[in-house]
């Protein structure tokens, strides 16, 4: 019997299903455009690599101590065990390991201690298909009168939960997926269609007089049919305890064990169920487990100042992550502010100190904040909660070190430490920046595997689409990164994203007219977004439209009088109007300023015409440098 039809017949009204016990988990790495499966079969791209039993097994080792030194010592012992066998057959396994990986140099020498793997290392879990249903979660509607800012708090919260629930009884599906999907307006069996999910949850919010009120229903993906619906009542003040309930309800009619751990538990999940949990039960472990939390709060009746404070620098909070997710300048300026407030309100509140730091990233990324400024904010959260959850803020972190601080060697050790965060197989924030990564270290072959790995799990992302396009374009593959364009543009022809860089890759090869287009598009959207208005000097200089894109040019000059703005792009759009002097002086100012586009503008196509400049090709050693230093660190 199959998953899907095997769940059908056992998840029916006031029933409670089980799907059986998860399988054992099997370890499967992405590195440096190589793909190493559960098996041992090494992938470069589509292309099978022939390891020795030997070398597969020193590459294991190494990539499950990615970052690390691994000894001599440890690999004889893996690789040999009690056999004698003398230095240099440990030397030889390495060095015939290191040209089969060839041309990537990712297995470092470390002098009398062994080898290290520097590669940006993703570890996978597989699990086979049979052992969890796939479920998609869409996000969940509110009706008028509901505060925008919970509904994807909920959601998230719910998610978040099932993701990190050991034992795993679903396999919840990426949500930038799920939600592509939700805007082209499919429905709830299609969406699931799509993703080759087994079952969609959906839900609607109400708010009531003095209660918020939700609805969720589960839905089988092969007929359509709605297998259960839950309603739920909850007090205002208490709308953390809302997902709580909810998520214990579906691991009921899952057929959770008891000793089901569920993680994550938001700082204000406060739940008043109308009976006491079951001794042993999910619910009365937290209520008597480690410290207190605002969960016990409903059998307490404590609820001092300190208590009603921090509630509302949480709700604040919610706020300010759902202004800042919009990627919308002022409203992202707002949530900084608010996040601010939070932070003050409640120094405890570790998420808060998270998402100010991914926040300032996001705003220099899009040009709204200077990096050097972002960079303050990185380090006072990553200061500030090292002792309590240092390596949520990794990314963040290492990201500064590169591009800030130009410390290879520290942001290595940031990403790897991130890689390691966590259970979800994708968090696309992480992906992002190790993207980002790879492509400022011009490691296009790396970062294109590590795009299309992310799709695997994620195929209908907007961003990852876009940037695989980006990264096709920049490893010197026009007719590739083109193609993506098109297929980008097919799925999500109003993100601003696959605008951005498909203005670009189209006005650079031979498609201007599209280009002016698309950009003409992105600025209509996003007004204030400065990288639209590039992108827009660029295509109309490249079709010949020079004066127009002239008054562009001195539009951004006199704005970046008056505040940040990223100058790595205009190099492109200067070199189109013959601007050769002053193309150099946007990199150098775009190197100034630590402009987190500087690295990867360097290896850009379109400014071929600078290559054997002698100030272009010192800002170019500049990485060779770093990449130099972190190898002898």
């Amino acid at each position: 019997m199959g998953l899907t039809s095997g769940l059908g017949g056992a998840l029916t009204d006031n029933e409670k299903a089980s799907p059986g016990i998860p399988g054992a988990a099997h370890a499967g790495y992405s590195f440096a455009g190589f793909r190493l499966e559960p098996d041992g079969t090494l992938f470069r791209g589509r292309t099978v690599v022939h390891l020795p039993p030997k070398e597969l097994a020193a590459l294991e080792l190494l990539l499950s101590h990615a970052g690390q030194v691994v000894t001599t010592q440890q690999l004889r012992t893996e690789l040999w065990g009690d056999a004698h066998v003398t230095p240099d057959s440990i030397l030889k396994c390495i060095s015939s390991l290191r040209v089969r990986l060839e041309p990537e140099d990712c297995i470092q020498t470390v002098y009398k201690r062994g080898y290290r793997l520097s590669a940006e290392v993703r570890r996978r879990e597989v699990r086979e298909a049979e052992t969890m249903p796939r479920l998609a979660i869409l996000p969940f509607e509110s009706a008028v009168g509901f505060p925008e800012h919970l509904a994807p708090a909920v959601m998230d919260g719910i998610t978040s939960r099932l993701v990190n629930m050991r034992p795993a009884l679903v396999a919840v599906l990426a949500a930038d997926s799920v939600a592509s999907l939700v805007r082209r307006e499919l429905t709830a069996p299609e969406i699931g269609h799509a993703l080759k999910a087994d079952l969609v949850l959906r839900g609607m919010l109400h708010a009531l007089p003095a209660y918020y009120r939700l609805r969720a229903e589960m839905i089988r993906v092969e007929d359509g049919t709605q297998l259960w619906v839950e309603d739920l009542l909850m007090e205002q003040t208490l709308i953390g305890g809302m997902e709580e309930e909810l998520v214990n309800r579906l691991l009921f009619r899952l057929g959770a064990p008891a000793a089901a751990e569920v993680g994550h538990t938001p700082p204000f999940s406060v739940s008043r169920s109308p009976e006491p949990p079951a001794e042993g039960s999910v619910s009365h472990k937290r209520l008597n487990g480690g410290g207190l939390t605002l969960a016990a709060a409903a059998d307490t009746p404590l609820e001092d100042a300190d208590a009603a404070r921090k509630r509302e620098a949480y709700d604040t909070y919610l706020k300010a992550r759902h202004k800042w997710h919009s990627l919308e300048r002022h409203r992202m300026q707002d949530g900084l502010h608010e996040l601010l407030r939070v932070i003050e309100a409640d120094p405890s509140l570790v998420s808060a100190q998270v998402d100010l730091a991914n926040l300032c990233v996001a705003q220099a990324l899009y040009g709204f904040m200077s990096p050097t400024e972002a960079a303050g904010y990185v380090r006072g959260a990553a200061e500030s909660i090292a002792a309590r959850d240092g390596e949520a803020v990794l990314p963040a972190l290492g990201w500064v070190q590169f591009h800030v601080d130009h410390n290879l060697r520290a942001a290595l050790d940031a990403f790897s430490g991130s890689s390691q965060r966590g259970r979800d197989p994708h968090d696309p924030w992480i992906t992002r920046l190790r993207i980002m990564f790879a492509l400022s270290r011009h490691r296009f072959d790396e970062a294109i595997a590590l795009v299309r790995d992310a799709m695997r799990d994620d195929p209908y992302s907007a961003h990852l689409h876009n940037r695989l396009a980006w990264a096709l374009h920049l490893a010197g593959r026009p007719r590739e990164s083109v193609e993506q364009v098109k297929q980008a543009l097919a799925l999500f022809p109003d993100h601003e994203g696959t605008s951005f860089f498909g203005s670009m890759i189209f006005a650079f090869n031979g498609d201007p007219e599209r280009g002016v287009e698309l950009a003409q598009k992105l600025a209509a959207l996003k007004p204030h977004y400065d990288l639209a208005a590039v992108t827009h000097g660029y295509a109309l200089a490249c079709t010949g439209r020079h004066a127009e894109a002239r008054g562009i040019v001195e539009r951004l000059q006199w704005l970046s009088r008056e505040r940040f703005a990223i100058s790595s792009f205009t190099a492109a759009l200067h070199l189109e109007l013959g601007e050769h002097d002053a193309a150099v002086e946007a990199l150098r100012t775009a190197d100034r300023n630590r402009c987190p586009w500087f690295f990867q503008v360097l290896a850009d196509p379109r400014l071929k015409p600078l290559h054997g400049d002698s100030r272009f090709e010192e800002m170019r050693l500049t990485l060779p440098r770093m990449e130099a230093e972190a190898a002898e660190a």
